[in-house]
């Protein structure tokens, strides 16, 4: 589902990144840096995409030899205004496409876009969002799609975690603070649900492949491993020398309806395959070591 135009890796011009203030944009941002390449760092100081004359002043900023990164959102979007806003934002960063020609485009998109039985989910799975953080990114995947001629990658991160990372959901980064305060790891029920949990630094490695090979179409960017929420505790438990307890906790509602999730990772393993994923333990050991 992904294709190359540059069969070996070939270092882009300049990459424009779109959001390179944010969890995920800061680490495309210092993989790029730490490769050498030029790099335009968009942050909400420099581009406030909801702000009068944003894409007037994005598009002044574009050359037509760029390589841009889409990261910018405001996630997950959990309201209709949320979704509004970062509908808004992709507008503006549409409308500097649409007035500017560029080289290639990569939008990091969600594995929320996929449909909720799609089991296992590969690049080809329904897309039928069911949550409206799932609905913002499948739209605004068509309308960058739309907006420019340039090449355009999707990148579908699965459920990122990291030192970095500024949400406190359920799973690895909520478990490593609570770890890190003394406080009991708690999971909900049994901690039976699986998931697959890819490290951010891995979704950055992905990123920078595709811009260097120039890469359009689809790629998801999971680990192929769904491991339980309970083992997650115990992992980390364990990398805290075991002086935290995991505790179950009621669940603050009914169990998912979603209780595991599977991702077969046979293309990207073509596309790349010469790139691996960060192991679960190794990644929650570089976070911890890194907070």
């Amino acid at each position: 589902m992904l294709e190359h135009l540059n069969a070996e890796a070939v270092r882009p011009a300049r990459v424009v990144i779109i959001g390179a203030g944010g969890f995920v944009g800061g680490a495309i941002k210092g993989k790029l840096d730490s490769a050498g390449i030029d790099v335009l760092a968009l942050a909400r100081t420099q581009l406030d995409l909801l702000g009068d004359g944003a894409a007037r002043c994005l598009a002044e900023m574009l050359r037509p030899t760029d390589s841009v990164v889409m990261v910018s959102a405001i996630a997950p979007a959990k309201s209709v205004p949320m979704l509004m806003q970062n509908l808004r934002m992709a507008e503006s960063v549409c409308a500097a496409l649409a007035d500017k020609p560029i080289f290639h485009l990569v939008y990091v998109s969600s594995d929320a876009v996929y449909s909720d039985d799609a089991n296992p989910v590969t690049e080809a799975s329904y897309c039928a969002p069911s949550t409206l953080h799932g609905m913002m990114h499948a739209a605004r995947e068509l309308m960058l799609r739309s907006a420019t001629n340039a090449p355009v990658a999707m990148l579908r991160p699965t459920l990122i975690y990291g030192a970095a990372d500024p949400h406190n959901g359920y799973g690895p980064n909520r478990f490593r603070r609570q770890a890190e305060k003394g406080e009991p790891i708690t999971i909900f029920g049994e901690g039976e649900e699986r998931r697959d949990h890819i490290l951010v630094d891995d979704v950055a490695a992905l990123g920078q492949l595709m811009l260097e090979h120039r890469s359009f179409g689809v790629l998801n960017a999971a680990t192929g491993i769904a491991t339980s929420f309970l083992d997650i505790a115990h992992m980390l438990a364990a990398q805290f020398g075991n002086r935290v307890e995991v505790k179950s906790v009621p669940r603050p509602g009914p169990r998912p309806h979603l209780l595991h999730r599977f991702f077969d990772v046979t293309n990207r393993l073509k596309a790349f395959p010469d790139f691996r994923t960060t192991a679960l333990a190794d990644g929650l050991e570089a976070a911890r070591r890194n907070t």
